[in-house]
């Protein structure tokens, strides 16, 4: 099969490798769909690997036993291989796994855990359903495009009364825009990427303002009549974006963190009282409430996902992922190589 691998710093380059082999209660997938995350960053550095991505949707071609899927399925593959035991996966946080398996050994199998890729292997209790009437595309969106801002929606309980900041407009932080619409909550982005402060304001953001200004702090405050928002939800790593949702949520308001990385300051978070979230995924036992909401917004889900690339075409997907205008890029695995 071929799988896509970074050769050197800006380079990449699909490569052959030996067909993965399943287990237990593994399952072969045949990806059709590998949504692309933050990947370009390791193509910016030249981080030699071809292993590769973490969100796909596909076909299950082969499974080793019986089990919770057969062959011809289309399913969303989930991030990480969990154990499955402990308590955390059995309550559907499996996310926050501390004991994940080590899935080639299992299988005795060389490849198989990258999604930029033709086929991946992945435990079967880790492979959602596509709806018929939903499209793969559609589907592949509760990974990275959708997941982790929904997992915040649903910590936090946002709902229609609420006023939501979403901090950092990209990929992720459209999801954010999408989920926060949905549950008829006011929006407003924080973001200085002309190309996706606009995409966000197509997708329903009520106004999106540019970190840069000295005064936004002020101009946040002005759009809540002096309170500050409900709820603050912060998309990426810069460390001035956290002091800023902290700083802009009202007092016993709610502040989640979505991006990793950077320096926290708590600031005025105990003063204000605020409830402070860290939140990686989403429960999976909120499947068919996400995938009830996934069909109800999916003209939203379609202009989120701006661009399309054969995955022979993955270096020109991440000089696009470089510049910054761009929403939600997918890879074709199976198109062009």
């Amino acid at each position: 099969m071929k799988v896509v691998a970074i050769t050197g710093k800006l380079q990449a380059a699909c490569v052959e490798k030996p067909m993965p082999k399943i287990r237990q209660d593994f399952v072969l997938v045949k990806i059709e769909i590998a949504p692309m995350c933050t990947e370009y960053k390791a193509y910016k550095e030249g981080w030699i690997s071809d292993t590769l991505g973490h969100e796909a949707a596909g076909v299950v071609v082969e499974v080793a036993q019986p089990g919770k899927v057969k062959v011809g399925d289309r399913v969303v593959v989930m991030p990480q291989y969990p154990c499955g035991k402990c308590s955390l996966c059995m309550r559907g946080d499996y996310i926050y796994c501390e004991h994940g398996v080590d899935a080639l050994s299992i299988c005795d199998s060389q490849t198989g855990t990258a999604t930029y890729a033709q086929y991946m292997i992945k435990q079967d209790w880790l492979l959602l359903p596509i709806p018929d009437d939903m499209s793969t595309e559609r589907a592949s969106m509760v990974c990275c495009g959708l997941g982790p801002t929904f997992g915040a929606m649903q910590r936090m309980e946002v709902n229609a009364f609420d006023t939501v900041l979403v901090l950092g407009l990209g990929p992720v932080g459209l999801g954010a825009v999408i989920n926060s619409v949905y549950r008829g909550a006011k929006v407003i982005g924080v973001e200085s990427q002309p190309y996706r402060a606009k995409l966000a304001l197509d997708l329903g953001a009520k106004t999106v303002l540019n970190p840069n200004d000295p005064d936004v702090l002020a101009q946040i405050k002005g759009l809540t009549g002096g309170l500050g928002v409900d709820k603050a939800i912060v998309c990426t790593a810069v460390p001035a974006a956290q002091k800023l949702a902290i700083d802009a949520t009202r007092r016993r308001g709610q502040v989640a963190f979505v991006g990793w990385g950077g320096h926290l300051e708590l600031g005025n978070m105990v003063p204000q009282g605020l409830t402070l979230h860290g939140v990686w995924h989403w429960n999976l036992q909120d499947m068919h409430p996400f995938l009830k909401m996934i069909n109800q917004v999916g003209d939203l889900i379609d202009r989120q996902i701006t661009h399309t690339f054969p995955m022979s075409r993955v270096q020109d997907a991440w000089e696009l992922q470089l510049t910054g205008n761009c929403g939600k890029v997918l890879l074709k695995p199976w198109e062009g190589v």
